[in-house]
Order: C-alpha cells, then structure tokens, then sequence
C-alpha cells in the first residue's frame, strides 16, 4: 500500500497486485494515442499472455490507476528474442545485462493525473518482487520523446536499428539502486541498539522478557571470532539485524537431520563411516521401468520392518531420482553482491553435488536393509564446515533484500561453506529461507524447528543458458553419471546434436546451464505434439487462453537435470527454455505405476527435480459419447481417443516469475477414504500455494493401484468419487508423503500420531477421515442344538468379537481385502467345491454375489445370510430394483436365508478355519458347512482407532464428536466423513456427514484448512451466535452403484437426507413426479424423480447392459427444460426410452464439464441489470411473485415478451453461441451461425 499525491494535492491510496483477465477493459481505455506510439498498437490479451510480469495499481475502491507489463526480450523487433544480449552490450559495455537480470517494458499506461507517482511504485514494485533483477529497458522509436512520466525513471543510453526497416529506436534504461537498492551491510555497533530494538519487539517480545532491555546491546558486545553481529542500513540508519556463530552442535544435527546429501557439514575425513557395515539389497529393474517418471514417485516403502526413517520413507514415496536432493538443497536466490572468486570452488562443490545425488538416486529405489543397520547414521569425522544464523529480523519495508546479508556473513568466515538456520516450523516462510535448503529430519527428531541450510557457491550469478553443442558432451556425461535415466539424457543430446529432431520428425532441443564454463544442468525438450488432447482432457485453460498460443509454442518437458547448488535458478532455467525455444508453455506428464513389467510412458521421461516449480492441472471429466449414433458429428480421434493416463504439470510465461506461498505447517491426514482423498487433492491443486507437509497415514498407502483390473470392483458397490483412473490423473504421490500403517494412538500434548505401536508422527493439524468399517461378527454362542429362536437370544451386534479371526474370514472394505479374497478363492479352488457364505444386508451382499457367480462359483454353494434389518428402510429401496434382484438370485440358485442371526463357528469350537456356521432365525436354528465366510454387518468405527480416540480424550459418542466447522474438542484436530456425528448442542443427530457425498466433505474440510493459510482469502470471521447453532447442508449428490445379481448394472442418483422408504416419499403432496421407462423383467429400467420445483432429484438406473454412468450422473439438480422439455415430452408420448433419448447428439451439452459455467453465466446475465431504466429479469419475476406489479397477461407470457423485446435475448444467445464454439472440440455436434 502507497499513497500518491496528484500535483493539485489529491491523495489517492494505491495497492499493488499481479495483473487478471478483468483488468483489461480498464487497461484499454487508459490507452492512448501517444501509448500507441511508445508501444505500437498492442493486443492487451496476447500481451498479458506472453508477459513473465504485469503489474496493476489500483485504489480502495477497485479502480484501474496504472498498469505496466514486463518480458525478457525487447519490442519493436530491434533483436530477436533469443539473441538480444550481444545487441545490448555492444550498445553500452558498462551495463552488464543478462538474461538474469534483466526485463523490458512492453506496456505502461495509468490515470494521467497520477502517471508519476504511480511509474515510480510500479517500477519500485517490480525490483522488489523479481530479486535478481537490475535493469529495465525501454525501446522508443527514437523520433518520440518519453512524455513527463517515463522521463523520471528511464534514462537514455543510445540507439538501436530496426531487424526488419530503417528505423532507429532510443534505447532507455532504469537502474535497480535507484529505486530499490541494495542494502549496505557492515559489522553492528552498540550505538545500533536504539534503531533495532523498535524493529525486534515488533516480532517477538520474549527475549526481551528473558534476558532484559540491553540483550541486544550485549549480544553486539560479545561479538569475538566465533561470534558475529551484522546490520543493514538504510541513509545511516540499522533496518535489519543478523547474528552469527561458528559453534554449531552437529552431534545433535546428525541425530536429528538427514545431512548426508551435504556431508554432513563436515569437511571429508578418511575415517568417515557412509556406509552401514552390511552392504544395501537394492532391487533395480531396467533402465526403461526406472526412467519412468511416475514409478519412483509411487514406491510405496512398508512401515514393518523397513529400515528406512519415516521421513525417508514419507520423501521416498513422494519423489524421485532427485528427489531428496531437492527437498535438501532448496533454492538460493541471492543479490549480486559477490560471487565466489575460483572455478576450483565450484568443482569442489560439483564433486559433493554429486555424491547427494547418489544419495537420493540410491533412496528412490526399493530399498531394503538387515535389521541391525535399520538405525544407521553415517559418523562424520572432518571439522565442521558450518555456522548458524542465532538470530536475525530486518524492517517489513526491506525484507525483499535479506539476502544482501549472505555474502558479508560467509566473508566473516572464510574456512565455512554452509549457513545454517532453525525456525518453528509453524513460522511463515520469510524472504531470507526461501532461499535456504530445507532438511529431511529423522523420524525420531523431536525438535520442534525445522533446519535450512545455505550453500556458499548460492552466491553466484555468471549462469548462462543456452542451447546445447557436440562441445557439452562430457559435461553431461559427468552431471548425469550417477542419475538413473543418464542413458535416455545422453541419447536425446546424441540426437539432437545429430538432427536436431526426432526419427519421427518431431522437433528436439536441449538446453544446457553453464557456470564458470562448467555444465550445471541440462533440459530436453520436444514440441507437445498432443495439445488437442491435453486441452481436452486437462484444465490448461485455468491457467492461459488458448487460443492466444500458436501449436508450435507448447513444448513437453522430457528431461531436467539441475546441479542442486543452484536449484535456486530452477525458474530461471525453465524461463530461459521458454524464451530461447520459442515456447509459451512446457507440459511435464507423471505417468502411474508400472503394469506387468511394462513401462506406460511411450518415451522415457526422467522425474525432474523442477517438479514443485511447476503448477498441477486438473483432470476435466469427460463425456461417454456415443460415438456410432453421432457419426460424423463425433470429436476428433484426438479427442476421444482412450490414451495412457498420467498426471499433467504445467509452466508458463506467466508463471516463470509467479512467486508460490510455501505452507511448512505439518498436516497429517489419517485415512485414505474418499474424505481424506478429496481433502488432499483440494490442497494440492491449490496453484498459488505449495504444501511441503502433506502426509497420509493409511494401512495399504494410496488408493487406486489396479490390483486386480476390474474384478475388485465387482466386490464392493462404487460410490462414484473416485476411480483408479481419477488417482492416475491426479498422482498425488507426487505431492504427499504416504506413511504405510495403522493409527494406533494420538499424543494430543506432543502432537504426534502413533503408528504401529512404534513410530511417531509430528502434527501441527491432524485430519482424521478414517471412515467406518465392516466388522468381524460376533457370534451369539448359544447352542442351536436347544432349537433357540432369535427371540431367545440377546442381539450381539454391538458387541466386539475378541477371538482368532479364521483365516477364511473376509471382511471386504477396501481393494487390498479384496485382493486377498480373490486369491484365496483362487489358491483353495472354492469355484469348484466349497461354500460361500455372505452374511449382511448392505448392497455389497448382492455385489459380492454377482461376483463370485462370474468367478465361475455355483449358485448352490452361495449363501446369502442376511441379518435381521434394523431399519425398515432396506439398501436397495426400490421394490422394482429388489424384485429383479431376488428373481436373479432364485435363477442362479443361490441360497437365501431372512432374518438370520450367527449363533457359532464350528460349533463353538476352535474356529479357525471356519467349517460350519450355525444361525438362529425366528422360527428355527440351522447350520451350513464354510469354507468361505462374508461379512458385511452394519459398518462401525475400527476398535483400534476408537481406543486411540478414547485414550486420547477425544469426545466420542457412538461416533467421532465434531462441531459445524469440523473441529472436534482439541483445536488442531479436525475429523470428517461417516466416522464422526455433530455434537448434541446441534439437535440434529439425524444428519451426520454419512447422508453427504464423500468428496464434497473433503472439498469442504480443505476449504476450513485453506482459510488459515491463504493470504488471497478473507479472513476468518466469527458466526453470528444464531448460525454457530446450525450444521452445514450440502448439495452433491449421493451416489451408488454396481453390478448386482442377474448381471445388473444399477446405479442410484439421490439428494442428500434423512432416508425414507420411497412408498413414504411417494405419498406426500409435494413428491414431485416421476419419469419410469422400461421394466426390470427386460433390463431397461430408468426412473427419474423431478421435485415440486421441477428438478431432478433421483435417478435410478437397472440395465443388462453397461451404460455411462457418469453422463447420467451430470443429470442431477438439472431443470427439466434443460432436458429439452422432458416433462412435456414424455407426457405426449416422445419418450419411450431415456437410455436412449440421452444418447441423442442435443444432451452432449449436459454431460460437459462446463454446462455449469454456462448456467452460472446465463444466470448472471439474467440477474444483472443490463439496462438501466428496466430491472433486472431475476428482479421482475421477483416482483411478480410478491405481487408487486398487476399484470394483463399470464406471468409466463409477460417474462417471455420482456425477454424477447429486451437487450437479454442476444445476450443469452452470444453467451450459448461463445460457449459452443469455445468448446467446440468436446461438442462438434452442434450447429452455430458461420459453420454452415
């Protein structure tokens, strides 16, 4: 915030921020005409679209005062964009630009009685936000002078001739130190005290309360050759503080830290011990399967008996060949202010570079190690090559240059080559540590800080981007010697030094990064030639305007190898790639695990370490189309083609200079449940924001690793959140640690969660989504040979069975018990001789069924036991679906006993294996012989996460307690999903989040979270007392489905709520109506409730046949009108099949992914006021309803007229004819004007 003052006086308070899509329309009207001839005549939107910088300025009340757009290459084609750097230094050697520090004015234009003030803040703004930048150049045809406002911050420096015409241009340019300097440091004197105790009480106030008024004063006077104490200052005055100390206690770093990528920060000693004393068991595949990107990213590291800290663990799973080389060499953007004098330093560092990544290249494989050598730690014997940084603050107005301090302090010591730092992990990430390298603790730390550690050669700034030569051969060969994918990197150099594309003809360039002449990194890129499909399938247009980019602009990052000492020119590289290539977007696919011995990627791809620089896409959901009905009319192959799935990361010019806001706080998640699924992926592709502490705890890991193709799926009934190919698409393994283990206790004092009874994990938020389980029976025990009747027996169902649990005992609850149930069947040959008992009422009774009749298993020899229903309310609650359902049961011959309660397990024996299962029934007892027993009880909380809750005091009433905001009786622990109930104080103990879609929960709950960690948020505010008393409704739909017995493909479309046997809801007044075409008998059955309001509300579908499920479920909450008049329609007898009036080519729209955008604009249109002596259309039919006006017509009739005669109607058509075409690639079904 800034205040300008116009030259009449006026005062106008200014903010800055990044430049958005709504800016333009005001940028335009401040243009010009001598705009136009400074800049020439601009497109502002393909401007904003190649810009690495725009700038906007803006009042208090959201008004446009100025704008001012950045790249980094010249306008007015003076120099081409790749090679512009010779043209100026020849125009003047004593300003030594580079592409580092250099930027240049494409666009300023602001409110003219504000232009000067408002240059000088943007000018200011942009030295402050881009840290190594020093100069801004301005090109002007040379006959224009700058005008009054330009004037003052540009100077001229000379001429320049045109590449295309005669024309020479000014050339102007605008120093850093003349706006935003750096700051002067020097050794801190006590006189200095006055001046930095205002500005160290503004922070923290305890060190002054521990040690008194003077500590500061102190802590300058006892500055010797250990001890250091450094200020900045600013016109004589100290700003900003920094005390450093060689004493570093590395006997409690190396039992806390993993240092080993940094050696320890020792000096290297020949008695060194790196090793363990037994040599690794590393278990490595081919060259192809290991150059994957995706299959290091997924390993998935048991918690038992791995000797791998869970740390480790956590950065193995989430990254790969440079993985935790990057997650401990961190980047390091420093000011020029010294550089590191000899090449030999750099070699050394190369050298230990190296070695780190050896380490983390040698971590991403599965690795396993004896026992005695799980607690190894290397023992360092050289000197310590450290100091730390014991204390430091600076002034809020120069924090942007905390980095000037680095190259004083490092001269203070001479023989040091790392700087280190510890924080609260819960401290915002300010300027001077995001440069710093953040180190992988051990899993059994304790310290509540975090470490960072800066590296002496993050000094310096002579790094040089450019295409590779034949020349840079050996270079590459020694930066990727000890990288896994070294064979695929130096084959693409090969071939690009050869033809400079592929065999196929595609496009190829590398680009190397050259320090002191040395080869630090190199990237491989070719042109994304699947662009079509990438905008199709992925949400790049949240982040550019397509239509603004030419084909040949998008590139496909292959490989990006980057020397780690400099992983802090991460950004740079990537921008210098796009500037030199000639590319606007570079595209980075993480492909999923490896199948049966086969890698998916089609082209090898190395897993770059740019990854956490780069923004994740969203997965658009796609429409099922019926492609022989549509014919001609169907999209592209390119576009409906079925292709290898992988997870799209993203950059852009746009992005290259987009600072991301690091949250460290450490948030666990416990549960891989959809809840917990959709909370993590909301967090995650949150662009702006970069969760470095994002971990699941979950007995099996992630979710969706195909275990069994599609059999699995038949067990269990399917929801709809999520399916294995959503998981491949999101690849959240490449973002969250997965620790593979069971909570087994909570620490509430300590936060930690306990796993397996051992390990501990830190938590500043833990999110508990476990869900709700199917539970082992417990068996009445009552001996059926008395002839008992359930009357007789006490209900056992609330009781927890304590015994073995048999071997042949399935409870099915996720895809890995189900793994373990298929193969069981298939090692015991249970489909040729066996029973197969399934006790339970849920849907998943009649799934399992269906399944294991396609296993091949004998109806005869199926069991169906259901257990004595506790709601009159039955699973299915259509008497359609279960008439077809026990119709298919009877054909295959399967055995169904009602209201059956499990008295033994052979007969009150031993009961491992089960043999026979004896059941009471109210009239008489029987018994069945077992050689597979099925559970599916009412679900219930695991006994084992109970007692963690219980034992940790966590207010538990049947289920986990929570309030409105997800919050249960400790503030740092939230729960979610069917586990938890809201507190009585709510008196609504109907409603829990079980009558709620999973995945909305989880887009809810991170939704609470992000509001503490995002700055771009409104703060949190306090409910009013009245609405803290009511729990949220939310609106997603309820969905289940699968494939029942008889070979039905069923699927069930509900509105959250409290359930009610349909024969109730069909007999109240305001039920609605219902659309039923077809019959069970036949397979065709399709029901559609449309509500009072006209609104489908249900949808339940029963077919022979697959149909696409997630079309159908695009249907929900739609206006029957938009259903091209289906109430109409089907009362004139037009419709006498829905299967197959929603495979007509006018519904395609539905199912799009923005139909929903499409109606939000609709709506907004309607509900604005678009002329100003009319009300809006959403105000007239509001005033008609209250009778505010009489009218000499029909409602609907005056509304139609109105919208005819006014300026709505073209502009609802404009915005359906914008949609249609903008989209025209997913629905080329539709006709617009122009295209016949």
């Amino acid at each position: 915030m800034s205040v300008l003052t116009s030259p009449r006086g006026k005062v106008e308070v200014v903010h800055c921020r990044r430049t958005e899509t709504q800016d333009i329309y005001c940028i335009k009207n401040l243009i010009r005409k001598f705009t136009q001839k400074l800049f020439g005549n601009l497109n502002i939107i393909y401007l904003l679209e190649k810009a690495n910088l725009a700038i906007t300025l803006h009042n208090d009340q959201e008004e446009i005062m100025a704008q001012a757009t950045f790249l980094d290459y010249p306008n007015w084609n003076i120099a081409t964009q790749d090679d512009w750097v010779s043209v100026f230094r020849e125009l003047d050697s004593d300003i030594p630009c580079t592409p580092l520090n250099t930027l240049f004015m494409h666009l300023f234009v602001a409110v003219d009685e504000y232009s000067v003030g408002c240059c000088k803040e943007i000018i200011r703004t942009v030295f402050k936000a881009v840290l190594d930048l020093h100069f801004v150049f301005l090109i002007v045809p040379s006959c224009m002078s700058l005008g009054s406002t330009l004037i003052t911050v540009f100077s001229q420096v000379g001429y320049v001739p045109s590449l295309t015409n005669d024309e020479d241009f000014a050339v102007h340019v605008c120093h850093r130190h003349n706006h935003y300097p750096q700051l002067h440091i020097r050794k801190a004197r006590v006189e200095d005290h006055d001046d930095l105790m205002p500005i160290f009480l503004h922070h923290d106030t305890i060190l002054k309360e521990t040690y008194g008024e003077y500590f500061l004063a102190e802590l300058i006077e006892a500055q010797d050759e250990e001890n250091h104490a450094v200020v900045c200052e600013v016109e004589g005055v100290a700003v900003g503080f920094m005390s450093v100390c060689s004493q570093v206690n590395l006997e409690l770093l190396h039992k806390c830290f993993d240092l080993a990528p940094f050696h320890g920060l020792c000096i290297p000693h020949q008695d060194d011990i790196l090793e363990p004393p037994q040599e690794f068991s590393i278990h490595e595949s081919s060259d192809s399967q290991l150059e994957n990107s995706s299959e290091e990213s997924q390993k998935i590291v048991k918690e038992p008996q791995e000797a791998v800290s869970l740390e480790t663990r956590e950065s193995i799973q989430r990254k790969g060949i440079e993985a935790a080389v990057e997650e401990a060499l961190s980047p390091v953007t420093s000011e020029n202010t010294g550089e590191v004098k000899d090449s030999e330093k750099l070699s050394q560092v190369s050298s230990m570079v190296y070695m780190g990544y050896y380490i983390s290249h040698r971590s991403s494989l599965s690795v396993s190690l004896p026992e005695d050598t799980s607690s190894f730690r290397p023992i360092y014997k050289g000197t310590s090559t450290a100091f730390c940084i014991q204390l430091f603050f600076i002034d809020e107005k120069y924090e942007a240059r905390s980095l000037d301090f680095m190259n004083f302090v490092f001269h203070l010591f001479h023989d040091k080559d790392f700087c280190i730092i510890s924080v609260p992990h819960l401290t915002p990430e300010f300027v001077l540590i995001q440069s710093f390298v953040k180190v992988v603790p051990f899993n059994n730390c304790t310290l509540e800080q975090d470490l960072y550690v800066f590296h002496r050669a993050g000094l310096l700034k002579t790094i040089k981007i450019r295409l590779a030569t034949l020349l840079d051969t050996p270079g590459v060969e020694k930066l990727v010697s000890t990288l896994m994918p070294c064979k695929s990197i130096l084959e693409d150099l090969k071939q690009y030094n050869e033809a400079r594309r592929d065999p196929d003809g595609t496009p190829l360039q590398v680009f190397v990064a050259e320090v002191a002449e040395q080869v630090v990194g190199i990237a491989v890129i070719r042109n994304e030639m699947d662009i079509e499909y990438i905008r199709s399938h992925y949400n790049i247009e949240d982040f550019i305007y397509f239509n603004h980019h030419q084909r040949e602009e998008h590139g496909h990052l292959y490989h990006f190898v980057l020397n780690p000492i400099f992983r802090h020119y991460t950004k740079f590289f990537l921008k210098e790639i796009l500037r030199l290539g000639y590319k606007s977007c570079l595209y980075y696919p993480v492909y999923p695990q490896v199948k049966e011995g086969k890698v998916q990627s089609p082209k090898a791809h190395s897993l770059t370490s740019a990854l956490h620089y780069l923004v994740p896409v969203r997965p658009r959901r796609q429409i099922v189309y019926p492609l022989e009905k549509l014919g001609i009319n169907a999209p592209s192959k390119e576009v409906s083609k079925d292709a290898l799935s992988y997870a799209l990361n993203h950059t852009n010019r746009k992005l290259s200079l987009e600072p991301k806001i690091t949250v460290n706080a450490k948030i666990v998640v416990v549960g891989a449940s959809n809840v917990g699924i959709s909370f993590l992926e909301t967090l995650v592709f949150c662009s702006h924001l970069k969760f470095s502490n994002l971990t699941l705890i979950s007995t099996y890991g992630l979710p969706g690793k195909k275990l069994l193709g599609n059999e699995q799926r038949k067990f269990l009934a399917n929801d709809h959140c999520y399916n294995d190919r959503d998981h491949e698409l999101m690849s959240l393994c490449s973002w969250v640690n997965v620790v593979v283990a069971k909570m087994t206790a909570i620490d509430r004092t300590a936060k930690q969660v306990v796993v397996s009874r051992e390990k501990v994990v830190l938590y500043d938020h833990l999110i508990l989504c476990t869900g709700r389980q199917y539970q082992v029976p417990c068996p009445t025990e009552v001996d059926i040979s008395l002839h008992p009747t359930n009357r007789e027996v006490s209900n056992s169902c609330l009781r927890r069975y304590t015994g073995p649990i048999p071997c042949n005992h399935f409870t099915l609850n996720d895809e890995e018990d189900c793994l373990r149930a298929l193969a069981w069947i298939k090692n015991n040959s249970i489909t040729a001789e066996g029973n197969i008992i399934i006790y339970g009422n849920s849907i998943d009774t009649y799934t399992t069924v269906e399944t294991l009749l396609s296993l091949g298993v004998r109806g005869s020899c199926i069991h169906l036991v259901q257990h004595p229903p506790t709601s009159i309310i039955t699973c299915i609650n259509d008497c359609a679906v279960e008439g077809a359902i026990e119709d298919a049961l009877q054909a295959a011959g399967v055995n169904v006993y009602r209201d059956a309660l499990l008295a033994q397990w052979n007969n009150g024996l031993y009961p491992d294996p089960i043999h026979t299962a004896s059941f009471t029934t109210p009239t008489k007892p029987f018994q069945l012989p077992c050689s597979m027993f099925f559970s599916f009880l009412e679900k219930n909380v695991d006994y084992e996460t109970f007692k963690a809750f219980n034992d940790a005091c966590l207010v538990y009433d049947g289920r986990l307690v929570i309030d409105s905001n997800f919050h249960t009786n400790d503030i740092a622990i939230r729960a979610a999903g069917p586990l938890t109930k809201f507190s009585n104080r709510y008196y609504s103990n109907e409603w829990t989040h079980s009558n709620f879609n999973s995945k909305e929960i989880g887009f809810q709950l991170a939704a609470a979270m992000l509001k503490l960690f995002d700055p771009t948020l409104e703060p949190v505010t306090e409910p009013p007392a009245d609405l803290d008393r009511l729990i949220p409704m939310y609106k997603g739909a309820k969905i289940k489905g699968g494939i029942l017995p008889g070979s039905y493909h069923y699927l069930h479309v509900s509105k959250p709520a409290i359930p009610t046997p349909l024969e109730v809801q069909r007999a109240q007044s305001d039920f609605g109506s219902e659309i039923v075409t077809g019959n069970v008998k036949n397979g065709n059955y399709f029901r559609i409730h449309i509500n009072k309001y006209r609104m489908v509300e249900t949808i339940t579908c029963l077919s022979k046949v697959p149909f696409p499920a997630s079309n159908y479920i695009r249907l929900f909450g739609q206006h029957e009108q938009a259903l091209n008049n289906l109430c109409a329609r089907y009362e004139d007898g037009l419709v006498p099949d829905l299967y197959s009036y929603f495979t007509e080519p006018w519904c395609m729209a539905l199912f799009h992914d923005r139909f929903i955008d499409l109606r939000k604009a609709l709506h907004q249109i309607l509900s604005s006021k678009e002329d100003e002596n009319l009300p809006s259309m959403e105000e007239l039919a509001r005033q008609i309803e209250d009778e505010e006006i009489n009218l000499p017509e029909k409602p609907r009739n005056y509304l139609k007229r109105v919208f005819q005669e006014t300026i709505y109607r073209p502009l609802v058509e404009k915005s359906i004819l914008d949609y249609l075409h903008y989209n025209h690639y997913h629905l080329p079904m539709y006709a617009w004007p122009g295209i016949i």
